[in-house]
């Protein structure tokens, strides 16, 4: 196998981020001092009802609230949740929910691309999601040093947009493919399936064996790039730094805590990525898509948020991370409050982007408060809304990334970290209430 091959199998893999397509950091005005060092965002893949976790309305009849009409009262006074959520009702002095978020946008591609970029749709322009931006940022061209790269995705990308815009593919996510449920967490270019540590090596060794160009242009500069590429690729493959990804390091009683699932196993997975430095990891948390028999996916997927999620701000406390490790937990928009409760959706609920929920804990924002709210119904923003360049430019104030400062546009365009009013982007202001 020639060394192009190996480049082109991924065998460099996160390491040949490292030879990024030539994008610099900006010149940084002065942002004031970062609370945060990281993020994990929980990115819940489909829009979550609402109504159903973070705003329930329990006085607004089947049609809204269907079978879900019991909430729960939380660890903060006058902060109720939906009753399929009693693990994080105990931790709700660690979050903040937002009830008022808003864009107005029913289309999965052009809310996921607003609420992760904190961009309108439309233009010439594809701008970078803010894992992107956090990589540029606080990835290597601001001295990070890990082999693990600064942007992970847990475990497939959405393919809904390009994560990186105008950036490049220098600032792309590292995702990870596999499943850290299974036995094996089989990361893409870390491990492979029925491959031994022993097959590993035999087969690196093999590949020099054959390397006759190799030989041939010894102390070439071109050549020396790759071989520090391949060095740092099995590095991760057979050194300490993959074994980050091992998740039988870590005690089966708290694995069994964060559930033997998908996600739950993808929140260990964030908690260890963090602590080991990591800027950003995003957990795609897919299954929220509920046009159909809604409340019988509720009754299956919300019990498995709450365990995971709960479990990770308990442990990330417990560790003394969470004061550093911004958590947020979105959808693209929220659904439909009121149930379609007629064929072929059987009580299902719809797309909604007039107003939704988030949460955001951790690295800065304050815990036990709720930002605006929705009105009786959950249908319309009644108090004080949240756009979603708002909450990623209180992001941004908390990791300390100054939201004037210009991006690197291929094409030398003045773009900065985050829009402003006169681009034409209505605003509710940071948010200073939980920070």
């Amino acid at each position: 196998m020639t060394r192009r091959a190996v480049l082109r199998r991924g065998l460099c893999g996160a390491a040949g981020f490292l030879l990024a397509d030539g994008l610099r950091l900006p010149a940084l005005a002065a942002a004031k001092p970062p609370k945060a060092k990281a993020v994990i965002q929980i990115w819940m893949w489909g829009g979550p009802s609402h109504l159903d976790t973070f705003d329930p309305k329990p006085d607004a009849g089947s049609d809204y609230c269907g079978p879900l009409n019991h909430p729960i009262k939380t660890n903060v006074d006058g902060i109720i949740i939906g009753e399929l959520l009693p693990l994080l009702a105990k931790q709700a002095d660690k979050y903040a929910i937002i009830r008022s978020m808003t864009h107005g946008v029913n289309a999965h591609e052009t809310a996921s691309y607003m609420v992760q970029t904190g961009r309108k749709a439309g233009g010439r322009d594809v701008y970078p999601c803010a894992g992107a931006v956090v990589s540029l940022f606080k990835g290597y061209d601001a001295g990070y040093k890990g082999l693990i790269p600064p942007y992970i995705v847990l475990t497939q990308p959405q393919g809904r947009f390009s994560e990186a815009g105008f950036l490049g593919s220098g600032y792309k996510p590292f995702a990870t493919g596999g499943d850290p449920g299974k036995a094996q967490f089989l990361v893409e270019g870390v491990a492979a399936p029925g491959i031994s540590r022993q097959r590993q090596k035999a087969r690196r060794n093999l590949l020099h064996d054959l390397d006759a160009l190799g030989r041939a242009m010894k102390g070439d500069r071109r050549l020396q790039a790759l071989d520090k590429c391949e060095d740092q690729a099995y590095d991760l493959i057979l050194g300490d730094a993959g074994k980050v990804f091992d998740l039988a390091e870590e005690k089966d009683d708290l694995r069994e805590r964060y559930g033997r699932n998908t996600f739950g196993q993808s929140c260990l997975m964030a908690r260890r990525l963090v602590e080991r430095g990591v800027p950003y990891v995003t957990i795609n948390y897919k299954g929220w898509d509920t046009h159909k028999e809604h409340f019988q996916t509720m009754r299956r997927k919300l019990p498995e948020m709450d365990k995971g999620m709960a479990t990770l701000l308990q442990d990330l406390s417990d560790r003394g991370l969470l004061d550093s490790t911004i958590i947020w937990w979105s959808g693209e928009f929220g659904r439909g409050p009121k149930v379609q409760w007629e064929p072929p959706w059987n009580g299902g609920r719809s797309h909604y982007g007039p107003v939704f929920s988030a949460v955001v804990a951790g690295g800065g924002f304050k815990g036990g408060r709720v930002v605006g709210a929705s009105d009786e119904k959950g249908e319309q923003v009644k108090d004080r809304p949240v756009y979603p360049w708002d909450l990623l430019a209180t992001m941004y104030d908390l990791l300390g990334i100054d939201t004037a400062a210009r991006l690197p546009h291929p094409q030398g365009k003045v773009v900065h970290v985050s829009p402003t009013a006169e681009e034409g982007y209505e605003t509710g202001g940071r948010l200073k209430e939980i920070t």
